[in-house]
């Protein structure tokens, strides 16, 4: 999407430009900012400029706006490296879910270029093509919100291709609110994996002084050509310092803070590895680099909810819908409780077809319905409980299992992924 007519004619008329110093009036307010790049995901009407204080404010601009240049930016080109030469290096191949893998930006001008190609990637990053030879691509241009099971299964195959055609790690840089999803779709559809599988964030952009975008994505290279490990991960920081990481099981993990660097987390059970230095240690056992080919398995059933109990919750208000669908992930209260009204409903569910699997909303801890009589009586009712898987993983579970199985039941209690347990550990 591009700015509209009307607002393209005037920036047109006063041959403004990226890194351009702007003011604008409008609303009887003015702002003075650098002008930052319009993208796919920018209002046709809205200009964002990059304040003094070094955020930026998006500013809605019609006819009677006044805008004007007050400093024109000096042009200069991004940095270009020369493509490494592939004999004597290992492939990575990075694949991007979004429309900007990476970014470089100017900083003189406050102005933020975009990378979308392959060259622009190694350009913003160049440590990372002294140390591997990168194969990137974009395959999606979303925000991770807009992520949705189809978005999985196109992600897995492009994943296995790259894996089956011999690369030595695949990362996926991947916007962080749903990135546990992802990670978890992927660990159940790729199964076992010759190599590493890591999915990379950024919790704040490239343009700011503190982004975490080049360590992370530093991070996650040298994990994946440095240690024999063959697991779909997650890697993010793990505190303040820009040295801390952790690499988590794809299917343990979870945004625990809304901005933080450090706001991922595994639950249940520490981190698979934890790095800082270049140093890393490791909390469990991993599957192995291997020779192994990837035949996916990308069939769901998408006809599948996830549901969080609250007290006043009644079987009238979701009675059609979960009796209509395929298969319910309820996250229950404590040990997975629901009250007695929904009970029948689930029962009712259940009898009818409904595969009802049982978490708990709790951040630690597993379900057990055999202590009191409402979760004797779920039980009975024919809930499946998953000790204690996160309700995001059991979700994606039970999507892949009502596709891939023939019993449900079993395929949802067996662990499969690291996604469940008997080790547990408290989070605060």
């Amino acid at each position: 999407m591009s700015y509209s007519p009307e607002l393209s004619s005037v920036l047109e008329s006063l041959q403004a430009s990226n890194g351009d110093l702007l003011r604008v009036i409008s609303s009887g307010r003015e702002h003075v900012g650098t002008l930052m790049p319009h993208h796919d995901f920018s209002d046709p009407d809205v200009l964002v400029l990059k304040l003094k204080s070094g955020y930026n404010i998006g500013i809605k601009v019609s006819v009677d706006d006044d805008v004007s240049v007050l400093e024109r930016a000096a042009r200069r080109e991004p940095p270009r490296r020369e493509k490494p030469a592939v004999e004597g290096r290992k492939r990575v191949a990075i694949i991007g879910t979004g429309g900007t893998i990476a970014s470089y930006a100017d900083y003189r001008t406050g102005a933020v270029h975009p990378a979308l190609s392959a060259e622009d990637l190694a350009a913003s990053v160049p440590e990372m093509a002294d140390l591997a030879y990168l194969d990137p691509k974009v395959l999606f241009s979303i925000f991770s919100e807009n992520m949705e099971p189809r978005h999985w299964q196109e992600l897995a195959v492009a994943v296995s291709k790259e894996l089956n055609d011999g690369a030595e790690a695949v990362i996926i840089p991947h916007g962080t609110d749903t990135m546990g999803y992802t990670a978890a779709a992927l660990s159940f559809m790729l199964g076992e994996i010759p190599r590493p599988v890591i999915l990379v964030g950024s919790q704040r952009s490239s343009d700011r002084p503190s982004s975490d975008a080049y360590s992370n994505l530093m991070a996650a290279l040298r994990f994946a050509l440095e240690q024999d490990v063959a697991e779909v991960c997650v890697l993010m920081h793990s505190g303040p310092s820009d040295d801390e990481f952790a690499v988590h099981f794809g299917t343990r993990v979870r945004k625990m803070h809304s901005s933080r660097r450090d706001a991922f987390r595994s639950m249940n059970v520490p981190p698979l590895a934890q790095m800082k230095d270049c140093e890393v240690e490791f909390n469990a056992p991993c599957r192995r680099k291997s020779d192994v080919k990837v035949t996916p398995s990308i069939e769901l059933q998408k006809d599948v909810l996830l549901l969080q109990y609250y007290p006043g919750m009644h079987a009238s208000q979701f009675s059609n819908l979960i009796v209509s669908a395929r298969g319910v992930v309820m996250s229950g209260t404590g040990l997975g409780h629901v009250n007695r009204d929904m009970v029948g409903l689930i029962s009712r569910a259940v009898y009818g077809g409904t595969e009802v699997v049982m978490t708990t909303q709790c951040l630690s801890g597993a379900t057990n319905l055999g202590v009191y009589d409402t979760g004797r009586d779920l039980i009975n009712a024919g809930v499946i409980t998953v000790m204690d898987m996160l309700p995001e993983t059991a979700y994606v579970k039970l999507m892949w299992a009502m596709a891939n199985s023939d019993d449900v039941r079993r395929t949802m209690t067996t662990p499969l992924q690291n996604e469940m347990g008997e080790r547990r550990e408290m989070h605060v």
